[in-house]
C-alpha cells in the first residue's frame, strides 16, 4: 500500500477533484488550480440531479436509514466533500455505512467514478473507525445502480489519485493537454483549447473545427 500522509484542513482538496483528475489532469488543474468553471448541458444535468438527490432530510426505506448530503473529510488523504447518499444497513446489530454516488450519464471505461466513491468510503472509515466493503453508483442515463466493491486495488488507486491531486495543486502548474475523444464533451473545451496548445494550430482553425464538430453533433 502506498505511504500515507496527514494533511492540515487548509490543504484539503475536494472529493470531486479525484474524479476530475482521473478523467483529465488538465481539467482538474483548470478547475481546482486556476478556478475556471463553465457549465454545459452535461454539467447542468448533473447538477440538477444532485440537487434533487440532496434534497430532504434523513429518511427510512425498508428498514434502511438514508442520510443525504453528509459532510466527509479525511486527514489521511487530505480530502473533504459531501456524500450524495449514505445508506445504513444493519449487520450484526450494527449500522454498516454504504455510500451511493449519483451520476447523470452511464458507466465509463475508466475508474474515475469508482475512485470518487471509494474516496467517500475511505473518509467514512476514518471518521467512524469502521470497514466499508462496498458502495454503489447510480447512473441517471441507464437508471441502473451498480455495486462497487472496495478491493485493495481500487483503494490503492484512490490513495494514489489523492496524492497526485495534492502534488498537482502544490506544484501550481497546469499540465499540457492530451487531446482525445473525451475533449468533445468537456465543459472547458473552449478554455482549454487542446488542439491549439498541443499541436500549435492557429486559434482560427481550431475554432472552425470546433464549430464544424458541434454542427455535426447537433444532427
Amino acid at each position: 500500500m502506498p505511504e500515507l500522509a496527514y494533511y492540515e484542513e487548509s490543504d484539503f482538496v475536494t472529493l470531486s477533484s479525484l474524479q476530475h483528475f482521473i478523467f483529465c489532469p488538465r481539467q482538474c488543474a483548470l478547475i481546482h488550480l486556476e478556478q475556471i468553471w463553465v457549465e454545459n448541458a452535461f454539467t447542468a444535468e448533473g447538477r440538477e440531479m444532485h440537487e434533487l438527490v440532496d434534497k430532504g432530510e434523513t429518511s427510512y426505506r425498508a428498514g434502511v436509514k438514508i442520510t443525504r448530503s453528509l459532510s466527509l473529510k479525511s486527514r489521511i488523504l487530505g480530502l473533504s466533500g459531501v456524500a450524495d447518499v449514505v445508506e445504513w444497513h444493519h449487520s450484526n446489530k450494527e449500522s454498516q455505512p454504504f455510500p451511493v454516488e449519483y451520476k447523470r450519464g452511464k458507466p465509463k471505461g475508466h475508474n474515475a467514478d469508482k475512485i470518487q466513491l471509494c474516496a467517500q468510503a475511505l473518509c467514512l472509515e476514518e471518521m467512524l473507525s469502521v470497514h466499508i466493503p462496498a458502495g454503489a453508483l447510480f447512473y441517471g442515463q441507464t437508471k441502473h445502480r451498480m455495486d462497487v466493491p472496495f478491493d485493495s486495488q481500487l483503494r490503492d488507486q484512490t490513495i494514489n489519485a489523492a496524492k497526485e491531486v495534492h502534488d498537482l495543486i502544490h506544484g501550481g502548474i497546469t499540465p499540457m493537454p492530451e487531446p482525445g475523444a473525451k475533449c468533445k464533451h468537456c465543459s472547458l473545451l473552449e478554455q482549454c483549447m487542446p488542439d491549439v496548445i498541443a499541436h500549435g494550430r492557429s486559434a482560427k482553425s481550431y475554432l472552425q473545427k470546433l464549430f464544424h464538430d458541434l454542427q455535426e453533433d447537433s444532427f
